[in-house]
């Protein structure tokens, strides 16, 4: 009897259940897959701004678990710490973290996918700790629901990114340099934090300024989208900083950036560096910053049974779930060729920014643009449409159990692209 091929994947967030649910999906049961996170439940981080302006907690509803999932596809979940990826023995060694005190295990693979994501570096900025907010987990969510509606005092908030270190390799394909690893969510931000400060009386957009580290704040949606979103933002009267290169340091009363200036604001609400996790730096397979070198199917150059997807995978810039989810299909499409011998055509990854954003009282923005990358595709939208697009993915997300069907980014590119509501 042939034995089956072990696929691991590592991560179950976003991109490593989306992967996990595809694998399942392609292969069947042709193959063992095995998953590993460190916690047992996802955060829906995207719509967390979304409950922290309606002053719900959104540890109460941003978190849902997905074993349930896996356990229906006959896949297996390891709760753990991930220590260490061998990629000459095929191995990865592991702590399982259900309790304190376990011993270091390890677990071999045919297959090895790494969706672990990023790890999001508030640490290296002075002074977050103890005047920084932010919207990364329903912790920091929750502490900026609790200030907003307890604490706030009516003045000044700066919402901006710190400056990202974008991997290098020759083996990566070229790809754009980004100076901020999103910018989607602080623009977002800006539309429903001053929609917010409208509906309790407490200020307006003028209350707001945006910065970035960057010449021009979300550069990835390319100059069509920003020479019709740009002048928007002034016209609303939000402040603008640009090129400040990155955060030096945050203080009570407001931000010092590295190119020398300053910032007054009573809140601070960052975005930082995402760097990779510690384990994955100096590895083989990956960049000088630690993200995994892979081709436009998602697979290493050196390490062909290593792919990675997601915000861990060096050509995932900027770190936005809709690349994840492009990334999801094509490597599992790929698996599937190779372990059930077919040769079904795929299309390597064309990135693209495909973008639903809050705006506050039901509205939402559409982004739909590959101009970033030399396309042609420049599409801004707004209206009611959007926000019930954002909606009913984190619906479909948590119902599907992160198995989007085939047609369902495709059909939200459609419904954005064409309708104005």
């Amino acid at each position: 009897m042939e034995t089956k091929k072990k696929i691991l994947v590592l991560g179950c967030n976003f991109a490593g259940l989306t992967i996990s649910r595809y694998l399942h999906k392609e292969l069947g049961h042709a193959a063992e897959i095995t998953i590993i996170d460190r916690k047992n439940y996802i955060n829906f981080i995207p719509n967390i701004p979304i409950e922290v302006f309606n002053n719900h907690n959104p540890a109460n509803t941003m978190e849902f678990q997905f074993q349930k999932f896996l356990k229906s596809d006959g896949s297996e979940f390891i709760q753990a710490e991930i220590e260490h990826i061998d990629a000459d023995e095929k191995k990865v060694l592991f702590t399982p973290n259900e309790r304190s005190g376990s011993s270091q295990e390890f677990i071999n693979y045919d297959y090895l996918v790494i969706a672990v994501g990023c790890k999001l570096a508030f640490d290296k900025i002075e002074g977050f700790g103890e005047f920084g907010h932010t919207f990364s987990d329903t912790f920091y969510g929750n502490e900026v629901r609790k200030y907003l509606y307890n604490d706030y005092k009516g003045g000044h908030i700066a919402i901006g990114c710190d400056r990202f270190i974008q991997g290098q390799s020759p083996k990566s394909p070229k790809i754009p340099t980004a100076l901020a690893a999103c910018e989607g969510p602080p623009v977002e931000l800006a539309f429903s934090l001053a929609d917010w400060l409208e509906k309790h009386k407490k200020g307006n957009a003028k209350n707001i300024t945006l910065f970035t580290p960057a010449e021009v704040i979300a550069e990835d949606a390319g100059k069509t989208i920003l020479d019709q979103l740009l002048p928007m933002v002034s016209g609303m009267g939000y402040g603008y900083k640009n090129n400040t290169v990155g955060i030096k340091r945050i203080y009570k009363d407001g931000i010092d950036f590295k190119d020398g200036t300053s910032l007054e604001a009573e809140m601070k609400i960052i975005f930082p560096n995402w760097e990779p996790h510690s384990f994955l730096k100096g590895l083989p397979f990956v960049d000088d910053q630690g993200f995994v070198i892979t081709d436009l199917y998602m697979r290493n150059p050196d390490y062909p049974e290593i792919f990675a997807v997601g915000d861990a995978a060096a050509v995932t810039v900027p770190k936005l779930g809709s690349l994840g989810h492009m990334e999801c299909e094509i490597a599992s499409k790929v698996l599937a060729n190779e372990i059930l011998g077919i040769s079904e055509t795929i299309d390597p990854l064309h990135p693209m920014v495909v973008c639903f954003g809050d705006m506050g009282n039901y509205k939402g923005f559409y982004m739909h643009t590959d101009e970033w990358w030399g396309g042609d595709i420049s599409i801004l939208k707004m209206g009611y449409t959007p926000y019930l697009l954002k909606m009913g993915f984190k619906t479909m997300y948590q119902t599907l159990g992160g198995k989007v069907p085939s047609w369902g980014m495709p059909l939200s590119e459609l419904i954005g692209d064409h309708t104005i509501i």
